[in-house]
């Protein structure tokens, strides 16, 4: 048995973690950031609502293993009951639940869920409170972004949260309006970080193992958690700046092994190999179904290490 999540982000170290992303953080590719360095990796974000209602749901949207440990489940609510009858699902399964507070899509917020919590800290509150009373000691986090009129408001929620026993705080240094194109407020963070006794973790920018540093650096958070970077290069925290060949190989094996869509192999493919190819490659290799045709499109480039070819004979048949 490792550390927990709150013994890492009391460490001293910074932990490095995968962010929640929808469509993207399932068990597979969960696998893979593991193998590939990283510390604590979390769920998508599941609708507590529909969780609770369907077996179906809870098949689709929650898959997981002995190995995909340590894991933190990410949950959108608007409601303290659901949250915690969703969370009491999971908790055999998992090291931690996350309230996502910080999702910006439209329809997540006209459900008033995600960054639309923002408006309603007494809301987050008890949430956290609620879950808190059901989890037997398993930690409940919340993930925000910055309040967009004033920052105060941010730290009033921050430390609200923490009164109720938010074990750790994820702030996404932008505010919900802001695209991904636009800078990170690293400064909100640090303020974030300098309000509260509980730990802190930094989101947003991090491409590469110097951006961990930087930002930790800046801010003195615990933790950080790269989305869009660890999407491109799963092995970022372990120091490369392109995925490696080895690493490509890994998710190819994770994913037959696992037994995953195909569409899913492929994406994902799309995202890591986005930085080694030209654009003719990447029309070439969008167009591509199939997972033979993916794996010669990769052997053809010397981008398959002898041991995924075994494979291409088994999907061949």
């Amino acid at each position: 048995e490792g550390m927990s999540p709150l013994e890492m982000l009391n460490s001293g170290e910074i932990v490095k973690i995968a962010a929640p992303m929808v469509r993207y953080s399932k068990l597979a590719f969960r696998t893979l950031c593991r193998r590939w360095g990283c510390d604590l990796v979390y769920t998508p974000m599941i609708i507590s609502k529909d969780f609770n209602a369907s077996q179906f749901a809870r098949d689709a949207e929650f898959t997981t293993n002995k190995e995909d440990r340590p894991l933190i489940v990410q949950f959108a609510a608007n409601d303290a009951f659901e949250l915690a009858s969703a969370s009491e699902k999971v908790i055999k399964y998992c090291d931690g639940i996350d309230i996502n507070c910080g999702c910006p899509q439209r329809w997540v917020m006209s459900e008033g869920y995600g960054s639309a919590l923002l408006n309603h800290p007494e809301l987050i509150a008890d949430m956290v409170r609620q879950t808190k009373m059901i989890t037997n000691g398993i930690p409940v986090s919340i993930k925000i972004r910055i309040d967009a009129k004033d920052k105060q408001n941010t730290i009033e929620l921050v430390r609200r949260a923490e009164a109720v026993h938010a074990d750790w705080i994820t702030v996404h240094g932008r505010t919900p309006k802001q695209k991904a194109r636009d800078p990170v407020d690293f400064e909100a963070i640090r303020i974030v970080k300098e309000s509260v006794n509980i730990p802190v973790v930094a989101n947003g920018d991090i491409f590469n193992l110097k951006d961990v540093s930087d930002v930790a650096t800046r801010t003195g958070v615990n933790g950080v958690m790269a989305a869009r970077g660890i999407l491109q290069n799963p092995a970022l925290y372990k120091g490369y700046d392109i995925t490696p060949i080895e690493c490509i190989s890994d998710w190819i094996s994770i994913a037959i092994e696992l037994g995953i869509p195909n569409h899913t192999l492929h994406q994902h493919l799309v995202y890591m190999m986005y930085q080694r190819h030209t654009k003719s490659e990447r029309k070439e290799f969008n167009g591509i179904k199939s997972v033979s045709g993916i794996l010669e499109f990769l052997r053809m480039r010397g981008l398959t290490p002898e041991d995924v070819q075994p494979h291409i004979q088994d999907i061949k048949k």
